[in-house]
């Protein structure tokens, strides 16, 4: 990755992270999880509103790092509109980016904005902080009642 294009990723996480995009409640939720990593306190509710099995709004609450934060804001951008299959799929391009090793073949192209986070993957111990808010989602649209916690 260049210097360039490293600071843009920065950048774009500090953004995301300090003015998240879809940071509230949603009252009319059609599902809700809660997740929490207990290793560093971030924790995070998500709401997802469907329609037709597609997710109609998205949107989180709760507090953490910079990566929390902006990987919620940066997956709540990415998920609306799309099937609950869609998402799912993009959760698991997502999780490929950041738990693989530097150099390991991803679809960069079709993980958008959420590339910013590939460097995540250089750093195992903040692994959990960036996918906390994806796993919290799955756990949102499969119905799931128990908190989510990332050990």
């Amino acid at each position: 990755m260049t210097p360039d294009l490293r600071e843009l990723y920065q950048e774009t996480i500090l953004d995301h992270s300090k003015r998240p995009r879809n940071f509230h409640e949603i009252v009319d939720a059609d599902a809700t999880a809660v997740g929490h990593n207990p290793l560093c306190g971030d924790r995070v509710t998500v709401y997802v509103r469907l329609a037709d099995g597609t997710i109609a709004d998205v949107a989180f609450v709760g507090q953490g790092c910079a990566i929390s934060k902006a990987s919620a804001s940066l997956m709540t951008d990415a998920v609306k509109g799309k099937s609950k299959a869609q998402a799912h799929e993009l959760f698991e391009k997502f999780r490929k980016m950041v738990t693989g090793r530097p150099g390991d073949p991803v679809d960069m192209g079709s993980l958008g904005k959420l590339a910013v986070l590939s460097g995540v993957c250089e750093f195992p111990v903040r692994v959990k902080c960036a996918s906390l808010a994806w796993h919290t989602l799955e756990a949102a649209i499969q119905a799931k009642k128990e908190i989510v916690s990332l050990e």
